[in-house]
């Protein structure tokens, strides 16, 4: 049985206080960053880069940092983020020429691999790679924005994935991402999520700590075969 990990998007946070906002986070309980590279390209938004995420490094940052490549092509630029500091770096399949060799090249550099899917993406692309992946990332908005609503038939694509991970006997962790909130983190901790990505609920609120308890209250309350 996993321990639930609750992954702060700093795409919300304070720009202008990065390395600030991502120390209380994680003081306030987040155990993983959750670190979103948009290329306006891929998806209709740009966000940070290698440099962004080495200058967290520098100021002090030593929680595990997941950078999830929201970009197209993905393989140049997985050992500058690897270089930079990365633990987990996740990609979307649809976005790489070669789904093994990009995970292979993530592996080679010293990181985690995982794969992203977007809502309407089909879990086909699991078939032949699961046994490489450290990391199952569902998407429950469409990518490219903060603030967006939870997409309800997640729910359905965790439960698939999570009885996939379990029938193989696969030690993967199945993050969610997208609209999660107090309301519903507990919703999809029962379909199987091990892994929630959080982050305008968390930085739109003035107390971390506080937003943060509560969600753990939520998820102690899970009850199902998974956890």
């Amino acid at each position: 049985m996993k321990n639930f990990l609750l992954a702060p998007s700093i795409l919300a946070a304070d720009f202008a206080r990065l390395g600030e906002e991502t120390t209380k986070v994680l003081a306030a309980g987040g155990n993983i960053i959750h670190f979103d590279v948009m290329d306006n390209h891929y998806v209709p938004n740009l966000s940070m880069g290698p440099m962004l995420l080495k200058s967290l490094r520098a100021y002090g940052i030593t929680a595990p940092i997941d950078v999830h490549l929201m970009i197209q092509p993905v393989d140049a630029l997985i050992p500058e983020f690897a270089k930079a500091g990365a633990s987990f770096i996740s990609f979307h399949p649809e976005a790489s020429n070669n789904i093994s060799r990009t995970l292979k090249v993530i592996k080679e550099h010293g990181c985690k691999a995982g794969l992203a899917f977007n809502p309407c993406t089909s879990l086909h692309y699991l078939d032949y790679t699961i046994n490489s992946i450290d990391l199952i990332l569902i998407m429950s908005v469409n990518p490219g924005f903060c603030g967006q609503p939870f997409i309800p038939n997640t729910i359905d694509k965790l439960f698939q994935v999570r009885c996939l991970i379990d029938n193989k006997g696969y030690n993967i962790r199945l993050g969610v991402d997208g609209g999660i909130n107090i309301n519903n983190i507990n919703q999809v901790a029962t379909a199987g999520a091990d892994m929630f990505v959080v982050g305008s609920a968390i930085f739109n609120h003035r107390n971390y700590e506080e937003v943060i308890n509560k969600m753990r209250l939520e998820l102690k309350k899970t009850n199902n075969a998974f956890h």
